[in-house]
Order: C-alpha cells, then structure tokens, then sequence
C-alpha cells in the first residue's frame, strides 16, 4: 500500500550538488529514518519525496506508481513539519479535518476519522482549543493526528520533535513508536538526532555529501558500520579514532574503539592517560583522558566510577572490539 522507491535522485541547487544518485527501496509498512550531518541532503531529498522540491534527475515511485511528476495533494503522503503548521484561528477538531474537506469528504467519514485519530493520540479533551491553548507536544500531537485522518499511502515526518525539550521528546517519541505499531503505515522520517533514529527505526540510512553511506538496521550500523564516517556518526559518545601506527595495529591505515568498549584500571593496560575530565552522571561515567602514546580517548562506564581529573589511568579495548579501517576510511572486517 505506501512502499517507497528512489531511482537516481539527483538535486542541484546551481553548481551544488546537493544529491548525487540516491536508490532506495522503503517497503510497505517499514519505518526508515533518514540521518546525517547538516547539509547532506536529508530533508531536501524528504521534499523530493513529498514533492515540495523537483529533483534534478530520477524517479519517486509511491506504491509502484511513478509520482517524479505528480503535484504534493495527490501523492498519497501526508507530512508532518517540525513547525506544526497548525492554523491559529481554527480549534484542533477543525485543523485535523480541513485537508479532508478540503478532499471532498464527507461529514461522518470527517467525523469518524478525527474520533479515531484523537483517541489514539489522546486529543479528545483538547478538540474545541485553539493551538495557543496547547503545549507544544500537544500541538505536535495535533499535527500528527492531522495526517493520520488522511489515511496516507505515506507519512513523512521531517524533524517533528526538534522544537520540544527533553522530557516532551521522549514521551512523543513513544507516541510515534505506539503509533507506527499499531497503523503499520510506512514511515520515513528525518532527524539529527540519532537516538531517536537507534529507537524508532527499522532501517536508518546514513548520508553524507549528498549520496548514501551505509543503510542498514540500527544495530546493524552500531556493530558493523561499513566505514569510518558511519562508525563515527553512529554512538554517543562518539567512537574513538586512532592512528594504527601508534595505537600498535600493523596492516590498517586507523582503529576505532567505542567510549563504551573499555576497561579501565589504575594498574595497568593497554594504554595510560591523565583524565583531563570526568563526567559524573549516575548511571554512566564518562572518561576524557590524554594519552601520550595514542592522542586523546573517551571512555564511558556504566554506573559511578571515583575517578577525577589528574587520575593516571590505563585502558584496554575489549575483546573483539577493535574496529580497523584503510586508508580511504573503509572498514576491513
């Protein structure tokens, strides 16, 4: 019903290329993530998708139908803006249903889908306010509503949680997820952030420069990133980088290690560094060292750790955690 597929996509804004031949295949029901630095083409190719951009070259294919030339009202998407894009004037019951009428649906099919959709997201209360009498998780809530009553082939979600703190991120993330659990329509959606990416995601697919670094699942690209730029783009912290001449790893141009794949001890290992700071934050330790032998590391710990600044500590990669890399930064498995 909503499968995705990307033929050469290309998108050049004058001489930037900004997308550079991406092929993708989303299938029906699956929920894609699209992450990446700033400026490697995510949400531009998001609009491609949705048809608020033309590409330069290719083809969107929706459902097996070729779309490339086919306006945004009639793609069969629905998408849902970090912005909310919610009319002031008009109260949460109106806001959710004017793309239905603006459709030519009828009143009860109007009535039926905004009952249905304000129930899954816990909007009844809430139909006869205006957006500013709303929190900005419920608004966000609001707009997803908006595109469920549409019924979509697609829904596309670009950035939807970025304008909420923490705790609303957190608690509309497992919204997202409930939600995609139980319509079971395909998804793509485009973050910076990569938890949210590791925790809602089937498969992520990470750009970079305007072409496709690796698409994978989420524990797929955390275990077996496929080269140096996934491997550094995927974890938090990130993953520690060190030249194999001085790190002792004959026949690879780089190693990686994870903050999280150390030991430490005050005894001995592998090798020692001054901490030249020490995160303390209950549930982890995060350890900054300077090592004279390899450059600087992060280590991270699980639980509360007594170190401080000026410890001299030692640091061993665990078994079988050593990530190798050539000198064009593939990974060599």
């Amino acid at each position: 019903m909503g499968s995705l597929k990307l033929t050469g996509i290309r998108k050049s804004f004058g001489a930037v290329d900004v997308l550079k031949g991406i092929d993708l295949e989303v299938a029906d029901g699956e929920f894609v993530i699209f992450v990446g630095p700033s400026g490697c083409g995510k949400s531009t190719l998001l609009r491609i998708i949705a048809g608020l951009e033309d590409a330069s070259d290719g083809r969107v294919e929706i459902d097996g139908r070729d779309v490339s030339a086919v306006p945004p009202a009639k793609r069969g998407i629905a998408m849902v803006f970090q912005t909310y894009a919610l009319y002031p004037h008009l109260t949460v019951r109106d806001n959710m249903a004017l793309g239905l009428k603006q459709a030519g649906a009828a009143k009860d099919t109007i009535a039926s889908q905004i009952e249905m959709a304000s129930a899954m997201l816990s909007l009844e209360e809430y139909l006869q306010r205006r957006p500013a009498e709303l929190s900005g998780g419920q608004r966000q809530r609001v707009a997803i509503g908006r595109a469920i009553v549409r019924d979509p082939e697609l829904f596309l979600f670009d950035e939807p949680l970025s304008n909420l703190d923490a705790a609303l991120r957190v608690n509309t993330r497992l919204e997202i997820a409930r939600l995609h659990r139980e319509i079971r329509s395909t998804m793509v959606y485009v973050t910076h952030d990569q938890v949210e990416a590791m925790t809602l995601a089937d498969r992520i697919v990470v750009l970079n420069g305007g072409i496709i670094e690796q698409v994978g699942s989420p524990m797929e690209l955390y275990n077996k990133p496929a080269n140096r730029f996934v491997a550094g783009f995927i974890g938090s912290p990130q993953m520690n980088f060190l030249e194999a001449e001085r790190a002792g790893e004959p026949g690879c141009a780089s190693v990686g290690v994870r903050p999280e794949h150390f030991s430490v001890s005050r005894d001995g290992g592998r090798w020692s560094g001054e901490a030249v700071h020490v995160e303390h934050l209950g549930a982890d330790t995060i350890l900054y060292l300077d090592s004279k032998e390899v450059g600087t590391l992060t280590a991270r710990l699980f639980g509360e750790h007594a170190f401080t600044a000026g410890d001299t500590l030692h640091v061993t990669p665990l078994e079988g955690q050593l990530y190798r890399f050539d000198a064009d930064g593939r990974t060599l498995f």
